[in-house]
């Protein structure tokens, strides 16, 4: 206990602190920041009594924080002469009981959201709220899990079909690669939906697939800005785009591991992929990239995945052949697939890489490949050069 509250007290002590550098000289502790650190004070009294946190209440300890940073500025704000509502996100942000990454309801979101929200804005106020935040319909407080205030963005600002999300991380938006491979990666000024998930989905790091979502059904733009160069270069992500480019970017990702499975009850046989992709589905497994033939299936999945398990059951009913410390590396363009030069020059840039799996995605968005993760980055450089630094980059105007 006194050392759970030992913290608490260093927690409080640096918010007023910072309280005190955003405002003015006198002014008195802000209301809503101290209701917070009682909050917070209370819920880890909670967890200490009773031994730990359950799922409910480690989310409601987590909110405390983004909790925190929303009451510090929305009271600069006011204090600079603005006109500012706070809206607790929890009374607009509805969802289930997945404690830890809970599922929005975005009906409910949207009629919430109108309710609480949308008034304030009709009136000129500037209405301040928490990301990452949500309750259930009982008023249990939710966290939305990994990316959660960059999705609670999108699924705020899909509610309110506003002109444009707009957020702010630490790179000037999306690249043709990442820089830390590729220093001379470009920037992109546009990307369709299609393609900025697919970059995400494949390796890119600006934003997680899920986040955009509820924007790409809206048909809301998403700007990815650099909070830290507020004039600088961003990204607009858009549901379509003018431009006929053949590939936007090279991106991807490692470890992952290849599971090839074989069996002869494949040929001319119904149900044998129902059956393979339910060991997948009950072992909550995600497959990425997935290539058939007459009796065999490859595929891929994290290296973090439960690999013995997965290859004891599929053994029950097929040959299993596991391949271990690969790297998926894909092309991201809307038009890939209409191109008819793009897969000859991967091919020919890759002549002397052992390329173990390449494929084109269900969609037009994305050509993968699989080659051992010590080829990783000189694949993606060599794929770069060849699509973005040729001359008047052929590679990206293909049609």
């Amino acid at each position: 206990m006194p050392r759970a509250r030992g913290l608490v007290e260093e927690i409080v002590v640096r918010h007023r602190q910072i309280a005190a550098a955003l405002c003015a000289e006198g002014t008195p502790r802000d209301a809503a920041l101290e209701t917070v650190f009682d909050g917070l004070a209370a819920a880890v009294d909670a967890a200490v009594t009773h031994g730990g946190a359950s799922p409910s209440l480690a989310d409601a300890i987590a909110s405390h924080g983004e909790r925190m940073a929303t009451a510090l500025f929305a009271a600069h704000l006011r204090e600079l002469g603005n006109a500012v509502e706070a809206v607790d996100a929890r009374k607009i942000v509805r969802t289930d009981d997945s404690f830890g990454a809970a599922r929005p309801d975005r009906t409910a979101i949207a009629l919430l959201t109108a309710q609480h929200v949308a008034a304030h804005l009709a009136s000129g106020r500037i209405v301040v709220t928490e990301g990452f935040v949500g309750a259930t319909a009982d008023g249990r407080t939710t966290t939305l899990g990994r990316g959660g205030s960059d999705y609670s963005a999108a699924l705020i600002g899909a509610a309110l079909r506003a002109e444009e999300v707009q957020i702010w991380t630490d790179v000037e938006g999306v690249r043709s690669a990442d820089p830390r491979v590729v220093p001379g990666a470009l920037p992109v000024e546009l990307v369709s939906f299609a393609e900025a998930a697919e970059l995400a989905a494949f390796g890119a790091k600006v934003l997680h697939p899920a986040t955009i979502q509820p924007a790409v059904e809206a048909d809301v733009p998403v700007t990815v800005r650099h909070t830290l160069k507020p004039d600088g270069r961003f990204t607009t992500i858009t549901s379509r785009i003018a431009e006929q480019r053949a590939v936007t970017a090279v991106a991807s990702r490692s470890p992952i591991t290849v599971l090839t499975v074989t069996s002869s009850r494949m040929l001319a046989q119904a149900g044998f992929l129902a059956r393979l992709f339910d060991v997948f589905a009950r072992h909550k497994v995600s497959v990425d990239v997935v290539a058939t033939a007459e009796v065999a299936v490859s595929l891929t999945v994290d290296s973090d995945a439960p690999i013995e398990a997965l290859a004891r059951e599929l053994a029950a009913f097929a040959h299993v052949q596991v391949v271990r410390d690969r790297a998926l590396v894909a092309l991201i363009g809307e038009r890939l697939r209409r191109s008819r030069t793009v897969a000859p020059r991967v091919l020919e840039s890759l002549a002397d890489v052992d390329v173990e799996l390449l494929t084109f995605g269900a969609n037009d968005s994305n050509l993968s490949l699989i080659v051992p993760r010590a080829m990783e980055h000189e694949v993606v450089r060599r794929l770069h050069a060849t699509f973005f630094e040729a001359p008047a980059l052929a590679g990206r105007r293909e049609r």
